[in-house]
């Protein structure tokens, strides 16, 4: 079993293509529920975010795996598979785990080095975990990515100005705005974007802010803590759009919706009889604005297409080099950890098989010396798993080590052959009499990790 990355983001597709696969977070446990019932995918989650959907998934097979994770994604986006498969990336194995982590280390992120992502990371894995599609390896994987962006965060500062999606959203405004002191603002949607879109205008020295969301309690949670964070602010629901925006100067929306949640009407309403610009930022993936916003006079819109395009690019500098030599340091490091992990199961057939072999001939050996003095037996009895122990020791250390190797899985594939050895069988409890004892024998049972 193999992990399986598929998945397209602002490296691999536009934006008006992510956002007919982005998958909302009342879809999210649907389609891994469809995903892990096919008959390759043992183990799966799913990451959509405002710049990528990707799915990590454990499949038997490559082509298996790629193919039903692929017909999932198509039949949930509506998209021809031939259009989608143009912007998909595909990460196996080795490659899968490093992109993983390049993940949440913010190097892939549209703005490199953000932080946001371990979150949205935790949140992933903890739906795919309620909805029971995580199993051993994708948990494992699960919590060293999320340590490795940790340790990268905090051993390079790649992540220490802070920036972000909203972030670079918000410098687009002030710039059309000369400066976001003073302004009023209107967040539409209370999630975790809204509440870091309030943070970042509370320290620009914004005057007020006004959160709208379909659920008033919700809203007023997040107006409370902005108010209590010292940026004062009201909360109300998507209907009272029109008159809040009478005075406000930012319309900043990021809500998790599926389908236009801002309308061009209830923006020209808004704006009737006023004279002052108006900056709208749309971060919904979909789009929560109304494409016709962007056409009323005195508005600028900045959505993520603009911020892509902007973006676009390497980010030179020591930093990103640092994280970027730590992840495939921490990737390598797990990769042997797994490969050392799975030749354990043939050592252990190949000392089972040893002393399967030894129990074999001092069951023969009492049988035909059965006068043979208890101290003899004894001491021959050591002396022959002695013999043996010594023999295996070598062979099985340097087993473990050549399999930490890109090649490992060759060395216990050897034994295999050699020895006619078979790893999932499982450990056995032999019963025998010798000289009128009982004698229970288990040999290197293997333990069943449970989480």
């Amino acid at each position: 079993m193999s992990v399986l990355v598929v998945g397209l983001s602002h490296h691999s597709a536009p934006v008006d293509v992510l956002e007919k696969v982005a998958v909302s977070a009342d879809d999210v446990p649907k389609l891994l529920d469809e995903m892990v019932r096919r008959a390759h995918v043992s183990e799966v989650t799913l990451l959509s975010t405002c710049n990528r959907v990707e799915v990590y998934a454990v499949v038997d097979a490559f082509h298996g795996g790629l193919a039903d994770v692929s017909e999932v994604l198509g039949r949930h986006s509506g998209l021809p598979m031939a259009d989608l498969t143009e912007h998909f990336f595909v990460h196996y194995a080795g490659s899968a785990v490093q992109h993983l982590f390049s993940v949440a280390a913010g190097l892939d992120s549209m703005v490199v080095g953000e932080s946001q992502i371990l979150g949205q990371l935790r949140q992933a894995y903890a739906t795919a975990d309620q909805t029971g599609t995580v199993g051993r390896v994708l948990h494992e994987l699960a919590q060293q990515a999320l340590r490795v962006g940790k340790r990268v965060q905090a051993t390079t500062g790649i992540d220490g100005a802070g920036a972000s999606v909203v972030s670079e959203a918000l410098a687009d405004a002030s710039t059309v705005l000369d400066g976001l002191a003073g302004r009023k603002a209107v967040l539409v949607g209370a999630g975790a974007m809204g509440a870091l879109a309030a943070a970042h205008l509370r320290r620009a020295g914004a005057a007020e802010i006004t959160v709208l969301n379909r659920s008033l309690d919700r809203a007023q949670r997040l107006a409370e803590k902005s108010g209590e964070a010292g940026l004062p602010a009201r909360a109300g629901l998507l209907t009272d759009l029109p008159a809040e925006l009478a005075d406000a100067d930012l319309l900043v929306a990021c809500t998790g919706a599926i389908g236009t949640v801002v309308e061009a009407g209830a923006v020209a309403q808004g704006l009737a009889g006023r004279a002052a610009p108006l900056v709208v930022c749309d971060l919904g993936l979909p789009k929560d604005v109304d494409a016709a916003v962007a056409e009323l006079p005195r508005v600028t819109v900045v959505d993520l297409a603009a911020l892509q395009q902007r973006l676009a690019g390497p980010a030179n500098n020591g930093a990103v080099a640092k994280a970027a030599e730590l992840v495939a340091e921490e990737a390598q490091l797990y990769l042997a950890a797994q490969r050392s992990a799975e030749v354990t199961p043939t050592v252990t057939a190949l000392r089972r098989r040893a002393s399967e072999v030894v129990d074999a001939e001092l069951l023969r050996l009492d049988s035909r010396l059965p006068a043979l003095p208890d101290a003899v037996r004894d001491e021959f009895t050591k002396t022959v798993r002695r013999v043996v122990d010594k023999l295996l020791h070598t062979p099985t250390v340097q087993v473990k080590r050549l399999a930490e190797g890109p090649d490992g899985d060759s060395y216990a594939a050897a034994l295999r052959t050699l020895f006619e050895l078979d790893p999932g069988k499982p450990a056995a409890v032999a019963g025998s009499s010798i000289r009128g004892k009982d004698v229970a024998v288990a040999i290197d049972a293997p333990v069943e990790d449970e989480r």
